[in-house]
């Protein structure tokens, strides 16, 4: 199998040669049809996220289909489609697993930062945390959805049920919870890193409303604001938008760190709060809902080992929609 590999944090990946990988009990192996380049990668990449094994397969948008199966699989056939997702595994036992939250389960496993992950041609995934794709997509299409499309509606989940919702940070997870919003009947507003025109006329082409800078205002008072951007100082920023009793939910792993703002801005019951991982409902929830909505992503290819260009060209913010490694 050919796989692109983080051997040292903060330094290309190196594409590399390994044996094709057995399933043990409970696995699948997953011959990897294509995988997505979200945002998580660069932060495992660029080092920002902790206790990172070394070296590792990046990579947790997965599609492919079932190579072969490991003792005690049923659920899955050989052949089948699967997606593989961010959450890779949860112990099932801890107080969390036990009340229907696995995604803050205390030993989880995740794709491509604990367990090696989609940069590659082949993966072990553990087979209940492989998800069905709806046929409406092609196998590039379906990849943003495994981490873009599932944070973006879990965000979505947790900024209630307002009937406008601000997205700042325009990018692949943006792109598809705003359609997801606009199918809600919904009016989205877009903010971009100041003066990008082209995320802005990207944000308009999704179906939002209006489109402008991080520090403008919008049109009007937002219900809840969805921030992407791992940017801290975006926090104070959306909570002078949003209504008395709205809600800025922060979707991203990892955020640079948030600046004191006044209390006053808190104030009148707005709520700050984080989103954690995905759980298995929630793609058993989202991926139906995307195909319904007509949900259509905007994907660039790249083939598996130009991997490196495209976590630089997400980096420097030079890409509309999703990037998608395809082996």
């Amino acid at each position: 199998m050919r796989a692109m590999v983080l051997e040292r944090a903060c330094e290309p990946l190196v594409p590399r040669e390994r044996p094709v990988p057995v399933p043990g009990p409970g696995q699948v192996l997953v011959e990897i049809a294509a995988c997505g380049v979200c945002r998580t990668d660069l932060h495992v990449v660029d080092g920002e996220l902790p206790d990172c094994p070394l070296p590792i397969v990046p990579g947790h948008e997965v599609v492919g289909r079932v190579a072969a199966l490991g003792l005690g699989v049923t659920d899955l056939k050989r052949g089948m489609r699967v997606g593989v997702p961010w959450l890779g595994h949860t112990c099932g036992a801890c107080p969390y697993c036990a009340s229907e939250r696995e995604n803050l389960c205390d030993a989880p496993l995740f794709t491509g930062y604990t367990v090696d992950g989609g940069y590659a041609s082949h993966m072990l995934a553990d087979a209940g945390y492989c998800f069905p794709l709806p046929d409406a997509y092609t196998d590039v299409e379906a990849a943003p959805l495994l981490c873009a499309g599932l944070i973006g509606h879990r965000s979505l989940k947790m900024a209630g049920d307002g009937a406008v919702i601000g997205i700042y940070g325009f990018g692949a997870a943006a792109h598809i919870v705003a359609q997801v919003a606009r199918f809600q009947g919904r009016t989205v507003h877009a903010f971009t890193r100041p003066g990008d025109t082209q995320a802005q006329a990207f944000a308009r082409s999704m179906g939002c409303a209006w489109a402008g800078d991080s520090g403008e205002a919008p049109p009007e008072p937002l219900d809840a604001a969805l921030i992407f951007a791992p940017v801290g100082a975006l926090v104070p920023e959306a909570l002078r938008r949003v209504k008395k009793g709205g809600t800025v939910v922060c979707g991203g792993i990892h955020m640079s760190d948030i600046p004191s703002f006044p209390y006053r801005d808190l104030w009148e019951e707005r709520v700050i709060r984080s989103v954690a991982n995905l759980t298995r409902r929630d793609g058993l929830e989202f991926l139906p809902l995307a195909a319904r909505a007509g949900v259509r992503t905007e994907v660039i290819e790249y083939p598996l080992e130009r991997a490196n260009e495209a976590l630089a060209n997400l980096r420097e913010g030079r890409l509309s929609g999703a990037a998608v490694l395809v082996p």
